[in-house]
């Protein structure tokens, strides 16, 4: 391959995983294809393939719908991935009163260069969505087989670097040695390690050699705090830099944390002028809030709460035992803007914890295994969430065109859990939402259609809602096998990216766990 990468290169590799059935047949395709790659086009041909036109690591976005049509034969040189990595630069960075104008000439530009083939893989990066059968996990793979480098290896780097075409110019350039070296990176989000959902104690006891550490499960918001003296990083659960939008907990940080360099891992909850938990949709307001925010900190004040110690003092503790990561907290914080926490030995302790943080107003409790390292992005049996409502985190996968007094709205909302790589539809709902939340949710889920049959929409699985029900069937309409009976969306979880939605497996438990109080006919 060229110095300069063709970009029709990369549009046949795309025709060839589509017409490629086997997974290990796509995954060979992506790692021919990067191995050959000059050095500087591979993060960018890796962002590409994950249907993204900037890294991970790249705050860019192109906010346009498409590839506008020029309505002729390609023209002029024929494009290299540069180019297309250029042209999107200049999109995302047009600004100002003719801000729209430029960026349809940029693109304009582009297509007049691109062949109809190039066109319509260009249309699909801006689309977010490359219908090749391609998941990130498969990249992954496709990295460590390009490189020569143990899979394991490869993916832990990835939870640490957080962005795939980072992992993919190190592994390709550095080779397995440069992966083996990577150690969390201050101001580097990592994915947060998530939880099991359980309703029995004895479980969470059984699974964690008969001690627990309990914490007050909040109905707050996940950040992740990087500290270095003087400079301070927040980032949602999504990876969303909310740095500005958190002055006061910026200063907090700055003021009164110590040990630095440091990651850590809390919560923010939103209070009243009693100091009571709000609901969440009032701590969204803060998440969003870009413009006047000093205004909006004495509005809605926060609690922070830290309950994880990933680096302190500049040394990973990733791979410590949980406890041991508890201590390092406690120092770096001083004993200050703890969770509540409570280590228990029985049920009859776990169950009074519960009511303690239920009396609270707070949502439940995480029980956490001492013993146990942190995962970034892992899920599993170390850590339990035990609520005291039923819910369950869904992804919007279509919506129907509203009737009646929702007619002009997308609002009966089909929803799906994680099945593997895919989605399951497990039901559908209209209910939970404000006019003005079926409004703003109506455009959302239009800039998101992929497809329209005149009464259903499908969309790009992007938002995730909590979702409230009365019990889990089963459903010979689904090919999940389960539906929720009288589904209602509780709030829209905007800092929950689509990967941390409930999967198929955590529903089929709570399906069965439903039997230990109610007859199984």
């Amino acid at each position: 391959m060229s110095a300069m990468a063709p970009f029709a290169d990369f549009t046949t590799l795309c025709a060839r995983l589509v017409s490629t059935a086997s997974r290990l047949g796509k995954r060979r395709l992506v790692a021919e294809y990067l191995r050959a790659l000059p050095p500087d086009d591979v993060p960018n041909a890796v962002a590409f393939l994950t249907g993204r036109p900037f890294p991970v690591s790249d705050p860019r976005v192109l906010n346009v719908r498409g590839l506008p049509a020029p309505g002729g034969a390609a023209s002029g040189p024929p494009l290299t991935l540069a180019d297309v990595v250029a042209a999107f630069a200049q999109v995302a960075e047009a600004a100002g009163a003719g801000a729209r104008r430029l960026k349809e000439q940029c693109l304009s530009a582009l297509a007049v260069r691109a062949s109809d083939a190039e066109r319509e893989v260009i249309g699909r990066i801006i689309g977010g969505e490359m219908r090749t059968g391609v998941s990130d996990g498969l990249v992954l793979e496709a990295i460590a087989e390009a490189a020569g480098a143990d899979l394991a290896r490869t993916r832990r780097a990835a939870l640490f670097l957080g962005d795939l075409a980072t992992v993919a110019a190190l592994a390709l350039t550095g080779g397995p040695d440069a992966l083996a070296a990577v150690t969390p990176r201050l101001f580097v989000p990592m994915l947060p390690m998530l939880a099991e959902i359980t309703s029995d104690f004895g479980e969470v006891l059984s699974a964690h050699g008969g001690v627990t550490a309990l914490d007050f499960k909040y109905d707050g918001a996940r950040i992740q705090v990087h500290g270095d003296g003087q400079r301070v990083g927040i980032w949602s659960r999504r990876l969303s830099d909310v740095t500005a939008s958190l002055p006061d907990v910026v200063d907090i940080v700055r003021r009164d944390l110590a040990g630095a360099p440091f990651i850590l891992d809390g919560e923010v909850v939103a209070l009243d002028a009693a100091g009571r938990p709000l609901p969440f949709q009032e701590l969204m307001r803060r998440f969003r809030r870009v413009h006047d925010v000093e205004a909006l900190v004495g509005e809605v004040p926060l609690a922070l709460h830290f309950f994880d110690c990933l680096v302190a003092e500049g040394r990973s503790l990733i791979d410590e035992p949980s406890e041991r990561r508890w201590e390092a907290l406690k120092r770096v914080t001083g004993g200050r803007y703890l969770a509540e926490r409570s280590v228990v030995t029985t049920v009859s302790e776990a169950d009074a914890f519960l009511s303690r943080a239920l009396a609270a107003g707070h949502e439940g409790v995480m029980a956490k295994d001492q013993r146990a390292a942190y995962e970034p992005g892992g899920r599993g049996k170390r850590w339990f969430k035990l609520k005291a409502a039923d819910t369950v985190d869904c992804v919007i996968i279509a919506a129907d065109r509203g009737s009646g007094r929702r007619v002009g709205w997308l609002s009966n909302y089909h929803l799906a859990v994680r099945d593997g790589e895919g989605w399951a539809d497990v039901g559908k709902t209209f209910k939970g939402l404000t006019d003005q939340e079926f409004t703003a949710m109506t455009e959302r889920l239009w800039a998101l259609a992929v497809g329209d049959d005149g009464y259903t929409v499908r969309v790009t699985p992007e938002i995730v809602v909590e979702v409230e029900y009365n019990e889990i069937q089963k459903s010979p309409t689904y090919p999940s096998g389960l539906a929720l009976r009288f589904a209602r969306i509780a709030r829209i979880r905007d800092d929950k990216a689509p990967g941390q939605a409930t999967t198929l497996d955590e529903l089929r438990q709570l399906y069965e766990g439903q039997f230990e109080t109610k007859g199984r006919v």
